[in-house]
């Protein structure tokens, strides 16, 4: 009889993961704040007058986790502050091999990421408000679209187009491009980014509404994205 592996690739995969996996786990540090904090407001008020140190606040803030695509800082015109916006480049997500990367939170959205091809975008709006500025994170997550095999049996292709078709759907969504699947927000992470933003204004949270859960669906957001 022929000798037959005893492990398929996938099984083969998880093998090599898996002590990595429970190495990590046994090694980390207590749970993230994200994870055991009352979740912040999004958007997020925060006591702060001087938009330019807000807007570049929230520019170090982003630049940590996303390549920026879009800016529209915050300004003074005539006396009045104008609001700012900033949209980033898709990036995908962060794998338990990489450690030192902090866009996937928690170990749920590191081994998603590990094991299915997931990016990750972001929008930030900045507002004025009385006394201070009001601060709206909104990360879009979607998954690869990956066509399923013709059954031959053939090795394994891998992607090598670079160009992209962009769809822009109603008010609220994220823009769409082929291949990938909106598979709706990344609350987790929204949650990280604002309370680095509120940390470096020196602005010490007190908690936020009750609206801990899952990730609400990307199309329910009030962001749209920038023409």
């Amino acid at each position: 009889m022929p000798f037959r592996p005893l492990f398929r690739r996938e099984f083969f995969i998880l093998w090599l993961i898996v002590p990595l996996w429970t190495g990590c786990v046994a090694v980390a540090p207590s749970p993230e704040p994200e994870l055991i904090l009352p979740p912040l407001p999004n958007p997020l008020f925060v006591p702060t007058k001087d938009p330019y140190v807000v807007w570049e606040t929230v520019v170090d803030v982003i630049d940590d986790y996303f390549d920026i695509e879009f800016e529209e800082p915050v300004r003074v015109m005539d006396g009045l502050i104008t609001e700012g916006r900033l949209d980033t480049y898709p990036r995908i997500g962060a794998t338990i091999l990489e450690p030192w990367r902090k866009d996937s939170v928690g170990r749920y959205e590191r081994m998603h990421a590990t094991l299915q091809s997931l990016r990750r975008r972001a929008t930030v709006e900045v507002a004025p408000s009385a006394q201070g500025f009001r601060i709206q994170v909104a990360v879009f997550k979607e998954l690869e679209d990956v066509p399923p095999g013709d059954g031959s049996g053939s090795p394994a292709s891998f992607r090598n187009d670079t160009s992209l078709v962009r769809v822009t759907g109603p008010a609220g969504e994220p823009i769409r491009e082929a291949g990938w699947i909106p598979i709706g927000r990344d609350f987790l992470l929204e949650q990280r980014i604002l309370r680095e933003v509120a940390a470096r204004l020196g602005h010490v949270p007190t908690g936020g509404v009750p609206t801990w859960g899952p990730s609400v669906p990307a199309e329910s957001g009030p962001l749209s994205p920038a023409s």
